[in-house]
């Protein structure tokens, strides 16, 4: 479940990138933020110095802007970058950009779905799948594969709150409910 804090920062994010005229590709947006995210969880110091009252914030976007220097960050990125650190939102980080993904593919007419197999599939057969889900329903699909080896075989996909259970332990599980065991 997606925080306030974290839907109204996501939320403005997703209005600057849709906004007309703006240039941005969403898809970079994501991908500058996840770098950004990552940049930041693989040091204990530059979380606890960005999470830290005591570092003036000032201080906090000239170091962010000189670690991220070399990743080419979006202006509106940087911007918003630098408006997390402001607000001392910057331990809401990692929500607000799940949160900006969700809310992106909500405006933007897509169906998100977790997808569960036995085991690996091919391209063809992810596509396929993709396009069967997008028909039931009724917008673009996107997809997120995991594994799941007790399912024998078939597959188990969750879009939002409905899951489609094509997996034989969910046939073998149908049965033993009918038999009454």
């Amino acid at each position: 479940m997606l925080s306030v804090v974290a839907a109204r920062y996501a939320n403005a994010l997703v209005d600057v990138v849709l906004a007309p005229n703006s240039g941005v590709d969403s898809a970079q947006v994501i991908a500058q933020l996840r770098e950004v995210q990552a940049l930041i969880d693989s040091s204990a110091e530059l979380k606890s110095a960005l999470l830290s009252p005591a570092v003036a914030p000032a201080r906090k976007r000239a170091v962010i802007q000189s670690l991220t220097g070399s990743l080419g960050l979006l202006k509106p990125v940087l911007n918003f970058l630098y408006v997390v650190i402001d607000h001392r939102r910057t331990a809401d980080f990692h929500a607000i950009v799940d949160g900006f993904e969700i809310l992106l593919d909500e405006r933007l007419g897509y169906v998100r779905a977790d997808v569960s197999t036995a085991k690996e599939l091919s391209d063809s057969q992810r596509a396929n799948l993709e396009a069967q889900i997008a028909k039931l329903a009724g917008k673009k699909a996107k997809l997120k594969f995991s594994t799941d080896p007790t399912l024998v075989a078939g597959v188990v996909a969750r879009v939002g709150s409905t899951v489609y259970d094509g997996s034989v332990r969910g046939q073998l599980e149908q049965l033993r409910t009918k038999l009454g065991r």
